[in-house]
């Protein structure tokens, strides 16, 4: 498969877990024309390894997989693994009792897929849960960008003293600066000047400022 682009959205990656590679042909035979980036293990212990280094979006995890750990043991240790833990996995099982759904759902699953698999199940259960785990990692993206943005933004709080007659203000340490000076300082504030219609004519007088009002538009 190429690279993708940085126009090109990442195919969604699948990770599955079978010991038969007949159910691991059948299911890819079933994802491959949706576009999936698909990887595959035989048994628990090569699970978690190609866990580790391809990250997929979604585990379909076999549940009997004998000699080594089964499903179950294979769910738990991702879930205790922090590379690995927010990964979903969703059990395929041809277990259709209560205990072993339980069983499922307590080691970390979110769901399961019964076998003999069906098309439309299988496609319906992947789709919910890639989009869920694509909105989860957006949103944890959007977080991490307004965090980013907030730790540059200067605020200030508290009582600001100001002199009641030329207007400056006096910082922490007892010095008074012009008030821009301080804000500029303090905030992501930036200033232009100009000067307003009121003290236009009081400054100069001789001019026609006559045009001039006192709405919040008229500087000069």
């Amino acid at each position: 498969m190429q690279t993708p682009d940085e126009h090109t959205p990442t195919p969604p990656k699948i990770l599955i877990v079978d010991d038969k590679p007949e159910n691991i042909d059948l299911i890819m035979k079933i994802l491959e024309p949706e576009g999936y980036n698909l990887a595959f293990a035989t048994n628990g212990t090569k699970a978690l390894e190609v866990a580790r280094h391809f990250i997929p979006d979604l585990i379909l995890m076999d549940v009997m997989m004998p000699p080594g750990p089964d499903g179950f043991a294979t769910c738990t240790q991702l879930k205790a693994d922090p590379l690995t833990a927010d990964i979903p996995v969703v059990f395929v099982t041809a277990k259709g009792e209560t205990t072993a759904i339980v069983e499922g759902f307590r080691c970390g699953g979110q769901d399961y897929i019964p076998k003999p698999f069906r098309r439309e199940e299988v496609l319906s259960r992947v789709r919910t849960h890639v989009q869920v785990r694509l909105l989860i990692a957006k949103q944890a993206r959007l977080i991490e960008e307004l965090q980013e943005a907030l730790s540059h933004v200067k605020t200030l709080r508290g009582l600001l003293p100001i002199c009641a007659a030329c207007k400056k203000v006096r910082d922490d340490d007892g010095y008074w600066h012009q008030i821009e000076k301080y804000l500029s300082t303090h905030s992501e504030l930036g200033f232009t000047h100009g000067i307003c219609a009121e003290c236009a004519r009081r400054l100069y007088p001789d001019l026609d400022l006559s045009d001039l009002s006192d709405t919040p538009d008229d500087t000069v």
